[in-house]
């Protein structure tokens, strides 16, 4: 019987489980794939927004020559962090069910890739899953094709090629700047009348010298109706469709947190099913016992919680855990 049984082994899952041991709490982490596999699932060469400094976990510097860090550097300190504080993570497993114990308690039930069911007891379970798992669908007719991804690692499968990319974030104009680099042609197809106000603001007027340049091409108010092999319907808001030549599409339109861990143990939603029911305080749920961590804490929209904000939530956790055992 654990302390604490944390789903998720994120940089908020990993922080947890540190500010749990700090606090003499006994801790396993249960992760589906790899250790911070959100932030492995990155653009392969993306440069963080943040400073290292915001993104530092369990009181260990995180070293960059670099103004702000790249993916591979947070990898390598993430990985650094867990093998310093000799984290208990049980990897290649996804929980999938946890249920009260009739004495106190939980049991998390998960699957090993060798189809292996395990159990795990623990008085207290932290659910700190991310949402790279579960992309936004567009729900147009194609978007089941092999040319179309939800996920954009790296530019060199593209050159040459013309792509279409929907969406108006950083994902969307990151990934339309290393096209660029690689000679794919580009249009960049956005509901919105202007790209995001929140894009980095080092990368903006490099974005928009491309623009302006005609090696990228901009069709705002306008969306993707539907995806073809050879070409992509657009609709824009005022206007006739038109089609745009394609060969791959880059469908950079957000993810969602999954909420069926939550819901299997009872936990209360807000009205419209959005976000869990928590004690901002304490990171505690509707059912005493169950915590959240991380960006699964978010509604709707996922960018709420960033890892700036949320790997202060097992700090939260920990010591609420701590109080009320009376330790």
């Amino acid at each position: 019987m654990k302390d604490i049984i944390i789903i998720g082994g994120g940089p908020c899952g990993l922080s947890a489980a540190i500010e749990c041991g700090k606090q003499g709490l006994s801790s396993v982490i249960i992760e589906k794939y790899n250790v911070v596999q959100s932030i492995y699932l990155y653009p392969t060469n993306m440069q963080f927004f943040s400073t290292a400094a915001l993104l530092e976990i369990g009181d260990i510097p995180f070293s960059t020559p670099n103004d702000k860090p790249y993916r591979y550097e947070a990898l390598a300190y993430y990985r650094k962090v867990a093998a310093h504080y000799n984290l208990e993570i049980s990897l290649y497993e996804e929980a999938y069910e946890i249920s009260p114990l009739e004495e106190g308690g939980f049991r998390v039930s998960s699957h090993k890739r060798t189809g292996e069911t395990v159990y795990y007891e623990g008085r207290n379970v932290v659910v700190a899953t991310g949402y790279f798992d579960h992309p936004n669908y567009l729900g147009i007719p194609g978007e089941q094709l092999d040319k179309v991804t939800h996920y954009f690692r790296e530019a060199h499968p593209y050159t040459r090629t013309k792509v279409t990319i929907i969406g108006g974030s950083n994902s969307a104009v990151d990934a339309a700047m290393e096209l660029a680099r690689v000679d794919a042609e580009i249009d960049m197809v956005y509901r919105g009348h202007s790209i995001s106000e929140h894009i980095k603001p080092w990368v903006r007027p490099l974005f928009e010298g491309l623009v302006s340049k005609g090696r990228i091409k901009l069709h705002l108010g306008s969306r993707v109706t539907e995806i073809l092999e050879d070409r992509v319907i657009v609709t824009p808001n005022d206007g006739a469709d038109f089609e745009l030549p394609n060969d791959f599409v880059l469908a950079m339109t957000g993810f969602r947190p999954d909420r069926k861990l939550l819901t299997s143990v009872g936990v209360s939603m807000s009205d419209d099913l959005d976000k869990p029911l928590y004690n901002s305080e304490t990171m505690e749920s509707s059912v005493p016992g169950i915590y959240v961590a991380g960006v699964i804490a978010s509604g709707r929209n996922a960018n709420e919680v960033f890892i700036e904000s949320g790997r202060w939530h097992g700090r939260l956790i920990a010591e609420h855990i701590k109080g009320k055992n009376g330790l």
